[in-house]
């Protein structure tokens, strides 16, 4: 690799450092590194304007926690450039690097081609009311939607396949990706999906019924879900949300985008979810 472009969330800590330490170290090795330019009021959650990514750009490197690779992932979906995250965050499940006397050896496996690549799925929702299309957006980690009002208990009807499933009384519902299910899914009490596997898991927040569990859906399947009351937000990947009313539909199903994911260390993935859920 010798093209790399910089998406760093200048709101945390330390990363300015770690921007400059990137920079200057590819550019001593006759690399190419661009810095993503972001306006000062809009840092930490603006998105990324695709043109001021260079075509010819092999790397995406991204400098914060979890949720700036994310929101990268999704603005610059469909052009398939790898990229790497270093966390400056808290637990950071997506990001390859965490420590500052790691950036160099990594960087130093990028420049020398020592790296594998794995491929995430995205899911795409669409939001209707009747027949009008509201939103239409993909995320890397979940769809969810959630209750407007802290107070308020959530109903809707969930369908797959165009077949009526169930009807829940919740804090909410969401739809996750394997990437996902470590996130809001994880803590809404779903399971943990290996990131490489090609599946969705349906998980109900809070159900005010006992026997509300879990579902996990084939990547061809379908799911529909009809809020049944108002005072409801869906979200994707907790950034481009709206409100809904009794009626409107969501319909979710596997993308066909993908994130590009570099992978360096030799860690398996459930050594990496061990070492985070024991809070090493």
């Amino acid at each position: 690799m010798k093209h790399f472009y910089i998406i760093a969330n200048l709101d945390k800590e330390y990363v300015q450092e770690a921007q400059v330490f990137i920079k200057a170290y590819l550019e001593a090795k006759g690399a190419e590194c661009l810095l993503h330019h972001t306006p000062e009021r809009t840092r930490g959650g603006a998105h990324i304007d695709g043109a001021q990514v260079p075509g010819d750009t092999e790397c995406v490197i991204t400098i914060g926690g979890d949720g700036t690779l994310i929101q990268a992932a999704r603005d610059l979906a469909g052009r398939n450039i790898p990229m790497l995250g270093v966390n400056r965050g808290h637990l950071g499940y997506l990001n390859q690097v965490s420590r500052q006397e790691d950036i160099a050896p990594v960087l130093e496996s990028l420049l020398n081609e020592r790296y594998q690549l794995e491929r995430r799925m995205m899911i795409h929702g669409t939001a209707r009311r009747k027949e009008e299309t509201l939103l239409k957006d993909i995320a890397l980690n979940e769809i969810a939607i959630t209750r407007k009002d802290p107070l308020k208990v959530l109903r809707y009807s969930v369908y797959v396949n165009d077949e009526y499933l169930n009807e829940y009384a919740a804090d909410g519902v969401l739809v996750a990706t394997p990437t996902g299910s470590t996130a809001y899914n994880l803590s809404a009490g779903g399971p943990v999906i290996a990131p490489g596997a090609r599946m969705m898991v349906l998980t109900p927040i809070c159900s005010h019924s006992l026997n509300a569990r879990s579902i996990v859906l084939a990547p061809e399947d379908k799911v529909r879900i009809k809020v049944l009351n108002s005072g409801q937000v869906v979200s994707f990947d907790g950034d481009t949300s709206m409100e809904l009313k009794a009626g409107d539909c969501i319909d979710i199903r596997c993308s066909e985008l993908q994130t590009v994911m570099i992978k360096l260390k030799q860690i398996s993935f459930m050594q990496n979810l061990s070492n985070h859920l024991g809070g090493i």
